[in-house]
């Protein structure tokens, strides 16, 4: 009898769909064994691509937040079969699980698609993924479902590159490499090496050996750990905590409470973030160990 897989996902850009995909594969070139069912989350009403910057930076508080939107039922023919295995592909969207997610966690489907089911998360972001995972396994965690796997793809390039080429990218549409800036995004050899991953996947699933998932997936390089953005994120999501109750409190002053968010966190990025850096650098020999537990946590599937 086939198993059942369920791959989940949201791109706005395909990014993410190309590494599911991707992953997918040792699953859906074994036809007689697995039978691959794709679930594209569709919210009632979309955000747009490219997106306008004063949309992308009007939709920070319900990000943060993580107010959802209502999404369109999936199908019954998703809702009324039962999954041995699914890959949930999700995007980061200021330090949190983006809303179409949020919004399908929220929704009274997630429950129903996801309990007792065993879970391999996968996210394609920038670089600051590790606390929006730790949210994403408080919501895995009150829906009964199983998480037994993370993989994190990010753009390797330095956190200031990335940053221009993310903006270029989601504002104008353009990944693709110009003038000085490199193409945006996770590599395509990395995506098309994401393969490995679903090897790795399979391979423990078809030998009833998803415990011991996680180290294996470590081990080929799916997750890497950087302290300094850990800390960046930590720093970030006690500020975005001030700013995002204050635009959702403050509703006759919103346009001009995002302007000011806009000018500061740019400001936290260019201004910030390198002072935030050179503290991280002079305390690494006080704090190193208990930065090496933080890393070994985050690689793995636990919560706290």
């Amino acid at each position: 009898m086939k198993k059942n897989i369920l791959v989940i996902y949201y791109s706005q850009t395909g990014q993410l769909e190309d590494i599911v995909r991707n992953i997918a594969k040792p699953f859906e070139t074994q036809k007689e064994e697995y039978e691959v069912t794709y679930y594209n989350i569709q919210l009632k009403e979309d955000f747009p691509y490219p997106w306008p910057s004063d949309v992308f930076f009007n939709t920070f508080p319900e990000s943060y937040l993580q107010i959802p939107k209502e999404i369109l039922p999936p199908s019954d023919e998703i809702l009324n079969k039962k999954y041995d295995l699914i890959l949930f592909g999700y995007q980061v969207w200021y330090l949190t699980p983006s809303i179409p997610i949020i919004s399908f966690l929220k929704s009274g489907y997630a429950e129903r698609i996801l309990r007792d089911t065993p879970v391999v998360t996968i996210s394609g972001t920038r670089n600051m993924w590790m606390l929006s995972q730790e949210k994403l396994k408080v919501y895995l965690r009150d829906l009964k479902a199983k998480l037994v796997g993370n993989i994190a793809l990010v753009d390797r390039h330095d956190n200031y590159t990335s940053v221009l080429t993310i903006i270029r990218w989601l504002t104008t549409g353009q990944k693709e490499k110009s003038g000085i800036l490199p193409a945006a995004g996770v590599s395509d050899e990395e995506i098309a090496g994401s393969v490995k991953y679903g090897e790795s996947i399979e391979r423990h699933f078809k030998n009833n050996d998803l415990n011991n998932l996680q180290p294996d997936l470590v081990k080929n390089g799916a997750i890497e750990i950087r302290p300094f953005l850990v800390r960046v994120e930590k720093v970030g999501n006690k500020i975005f905590t001030v700013w995002s109750n204050l635009i959702i409190k403050k509703k006759e002053k919103r346009p001009l409470l995002i302007k000011f968010f806009k000018v500061y966190l740019m400001t936290a990025i260019w201004v910030i973030s390198p002072v935030v850096l050179v503290l991280h650098l002079l305390t690494t020999p006080i704090f190193w160990f208990k930065r090496q537990k933080q890393k070994t946590y985050l690689q793995g599937i636990n919560l706290k």
